[in-house]
């Protein structure tokens, strides 16, 4: 029991420490280390994925596959931020070859 208390603490602590970096971050700055936490992300959905394939108890089974999914939407969520702001910076890529074409006939 003493180590579910534990866990229970670090987890806490961790939700806190989390919240106070994430609010520091100015606006500017929370789309681009958006991209590089998604590699964090893809760390955490193998780990969820590794801890869903050994849990020996229907409760950690449960709590894994909640933070399969919830690591999923995360990752997947970075990656369509990612290409927002990609496309922003991208300017106008599409219209560039026909624009091209249109000016060499």
């Amino acid at each position: 029991m003493t180590e579910g208390v534990a866990l229970l603490t670090v987890f806490v602590l961790a939700v806190f420490v989390g919240f106070e970096v994430v609010s520091k971050v100015s606006s500017t700055l929370h789309t681009p280390l958006m991209s590089g936490a998604n590699a964090i992300h893809g760390v955490i959905l193998v780990g969820a994925v590794i801890v869903a394939g050994t849990a020996d108890e229907a409760g950690v089974l449960v709590v894994a596959l909640i933070a399969v999914v919830l690591a999923t939407l995360n990752l997947v969520g970075g990656f369509v931020v990612t290409d927002r702001m990609l496309e922003m910076f991208g300017g106008k890529r599409a219209d560039a070859p026909s624009a091209a074409k249109e000016g060499g006939e």
